[in-house]
């Protein structure tokens, strides 16, 4: 059969199978570079090799975690390039990073095919855009705003709306949100609430403030990081002229990291695209993982009915993992859920077997924080490097306890995409607050109402922004929120280790941490968050604190926040090439009630769980009710935190003080609620008639497993017991209530 016009035969296939494919993650340091085309295909494994063969039409490979797509696809530019098939001045490989571009042109160097252009997609635009705006526009480009956040505070002054520095940054954030969706200020309050978005301020402020931003760009003839692919959208909307210019010189497009893309950015690809079909793309939806700002998988699941003619190619061969990881990974997806979860990638591991992953259970954050670090000093001990070993949390703000652990048994550790605990603003801030507070002692009107260490670091920090509850979402208040907290928690655990300490006696523990942690920076054990960790790799990972309220996080309410959730502690097990760690906690602090549960992501990986789709079961025919009795009250009340008597019917019901610390589980909190609103509505009652906040709170603390557990709460009588106990005891178990109207159901 004769080939089509600029095909080469296909050369014969390697023995790959016999060691001739090279891990997708390590190369030498000093490759020689291929002496033929059919050179560069050495090594290949057949999925590879048939991407790089695929030079011509749509192409979409679905890659999983560390099956070398990036491997793949600079083969296949430069197999085109050394074959003749494709000049390399007509080829465009965008990214999303400039480390990824980078590795790229390098690849594409060590190949033979230096010329290729492989760049972010605003780097491309921009150079797109100084290029042809004197012939578009006229002039010279306007200037590239080097701190946008200066402009949105001075529009925020403008509309006469208060900001502090946080709040400065979250709108900020939003403004570039809104604009990589193509949303309009007008058009965003609208926005926000369809897509059920949790907005740092009002949104109806954010678009005044996002309107007068653009405003003052206008009259100051700045432009900012979006406005690049914005304007070179418009420029290439209204002039044939230069975008037939464009598509001359580029014939061939790469994407890697294709589920990112934002709409923004596929409006731009369309355009340098035109009416042609060479394009390549390369992602995974199972590790979308950054739609708060904008990325969305939709243009890679529907790529193929975009492109009915697309060669699809799947690459499940993993190089990076071994069968254990591999294994545990597929588990997770295998109970995801959604759109993104129709279009998981089974994956199998190509490495030699290792250790079975580890189930850690801790009593409380500090022993989980100290036993993770002498496993990594065993690991250290045994010739694993410490650069080659990463500890991964939900959010940056649980590093303090990890930092202290690693100082505390001499391991060298690097903090990665965050500022070290002591050394963030807010930190710094309450730092100073909390002396000045010390150093007034008495004469600190803010500490009059306060009784105990806890009590006056709550009040000196409530005006640093510190809130008995967290600001709803996501962003830079929930960053501040969360490192304020963890001073509050410190405080706290510091008062129950040493009983009579003083404000004085807390900051100078907080120096001495501080002055400890100050040391200059070393090559150690990575710490990270999961969103920082994508894209790298380490032969050991622990992935930490993974409780219900953090992995899923609390604010994770819908079933696509949940299902994103899930996402990030896939990336984060597919991080680990050999050593693999899972822990959590029943507590925060020492001497507390464990009252927490493991994230509902390991019920079906973790051994002895409940079963798969993270749910877990009560009892094995329903609900056990035993005869509930009218409870008699012997002797006083005690605080079971404290011991003090308590006299207040709110603190009875708590059976603690409502200072005590709580051990609550948030997550359970925030389900009860939205339960209870919810069946509040259906049967047209107040909320409080179903079960008062207070009723809820103490549900949520005990977290009870049985009907007998349940009736012993205060609030929960005989009559809501038989009415919501089912629905609240599968709550508590991780599933879903069903409920059961009564004939009484229209009173409470």
């Amino acid at each position: 059969m004769p080939l089509p016009c600029g095909q080469l035969p296909r050369p014969p296939l390697p023995t790959w199978q016999h060691g001739g494919v090279t891990a997708a993650t390590h190369s030498s340091l000093f490759p020689q570079v291929p002496e033929s085309a059919d050179a560069v295909l050495d090594g290949l494994d057949p999925e590879q090799r048939e991407v790089a063969l695929a030079l011509h039409g749509p192409v979409c490979v679905l890659a999983g975690a560390g099956t070398g797509k990036t491997r793949a696809i600079t083969h296949r530019i430069a197999y085109g390039v050394r074959a003749g098939i494709l000049q390399p001045t007509s080829v465009l490989a965008v990214t999303f990073t400039n480390r990824a571009a980078g590795e790229m042109r390098g690849r594409l160097r060590q190949l033979g095919a230096a010329g290729v252009q492989a760049r972010t997609f605003h780097s491309a635009a921009l150079r797109q855009l100084q290029y042809f705006w004197p012939k578009a526009v006229g002039g010279e480009l306007p200037r590239l705003v080097e701190r946008k956040v200066q402009l949105v505070a001075e529009a925020a002054a403008r509309c006469r709306i208060r900001l502090d520095r946080n709040e400065l940054r979250d709108v900020t954030s939003e403004i570039e949100w809104a604009k990589v969706t193509q949303t309009v200020p007008a058009d965003y309050p609208a926005v926000v609430a369809k897509t059920q978005r949790d907005a740092p301020r009002d949104t109806a402020e954010i678009s005044q403030i996002y309107a007068m931003y653009e405003q003052l760009k206008r009259d100051r003839s700045v432009i900012d990081f979006e406005d690049v692919l914005l304007l070179t959208v418009a420029i290439l909307q209204d002039r044939h002229d230069i975008a037939d210019h464009v598509r001359r010189q580029y014939q061939h497009f790469v994407v890697d990291e294709y589920q990112d893309v934002s709409p923004l950015q596929q409006r731009l690809l369309d355009l340098w695209l035109g009416d042609r079909d060479n394009l390549c793309v390369v992602g995974d939806a199972s590790q979308t993982i950054y739609s708060f700002t904008g990325a969305t998988p939709e243009h890679l699941l529907n790529f193929r009915t975009r492109h009915p003619n697309a060669t699809v190619v799947k690459l499940v061969r993993d190089y990076r993992s071994t069968p254990q990881v591999v294994h545990l990974a597929n588990g997770l997806l295998g109970q995801a859920r959604g759109r993104a979860a129709e279009h998981r990638l089974e994956l199998v591991s190509q490495r030699e077997k290792g250790p079975e992953p580890a189930y850690t259970e801790y009593g409380d954050e500090p022993a989980e924080a100290e036993g993770t670090a002498r496993r990594i000093r065993d690991l250290i001990a045994a010739g694993v490097p410490a650069g080659e070993i990463a500890v991964l949390y939900r959010v940056n703000s649980q590093s303090e306890v990890y930092e202290q652990a690693l100082s505390d048994a001499g391991v060298p550790y690097q903090l990665r995409g965050a500022e070290r605990f002591f050394e963030r603003a807010e930190v710094r801030e309450a730092g100073v607050a909390l002396r000045g507070a010390a150093r007034a002692g008495g004469n600190d009107s803010l500490l009059d109402d306060a009784e105990g260490l806890p009590s006056q670091v709550r009040a000196v920090l409530s005006t640093k922004g510190w809130t008995t509850d967290p600001p709803a979402g996501s962003g830079a208040m929930r960053d501040r929120w969360e490192s304020l907290a963890a001073l509050v928690r410190l405080a706290e655990d510091f008062e129950q280790a040493k009983p009579g300490a003083t404000l004085s006696d807390l900051v100078a523990e907080l120096d001495e941490r501080a002055a400890a942690q100050h040391a200059p920076a070393v090559q150690g054990v990575t710490l990270a968050s999961l969103h920082s960790a994508k894209g790298l790799e380490w032969d050991a990972v622990f992935l930490v604190g993974l409780t219900e309220g953090m992995m899923p996080i609390t604010y994770a309410r819908t079933d696509e926040q949940i299902e994103e959730e899930r996402r990030l502690l896939y990336v984060g097990v597919t991080r680990a090439r050999f050593h693999l760690s899972l822990s959590w906690s029943l507590s925060r602090s020492p001497g507390s009630r464990g009252g927490r549960r493991p994230s509902r992501f390991l019920n079906g990986p973790r051994p002895g769980s409940t079963g798969l789709g993270g749910r877990g079961t009560v009892g094995g025919g329903g609900v056990e009710r035993p005869a509930v009795t009218k409870r008699r009250r012997r002797g006083p009340a005690l605080c079971r935190v404290c011991g003090k008597t308590l006299t207040d019917a709110g603190e009875m019901k708590l059976m603690r003080c409502e200072e005590c610390p709580s051990d609550m589980d948030e997550a359970l909190y925030e389900r009860l609620r939205d339960w209870r609103a919810d069946r509040a509505k259906e049967i047209g009652q107040p909320a409080y008639c179903v079960f008062t906040d207070k009723t809820l709170m103490a549900i949520a603390e005990a977290v009870p497993g049985s009907a007998g557990e349940l009736a012993g709460i205060s609030g929960v009588g005989v009559r809501k017991m038989d009415r919501f106990g089912a629905a609240v005891l599968a709550i508590c178990a991780g599933e879903d209530p069903v409920e059961g109207l009564g004939e009484d159901d229209g009173e409470v």
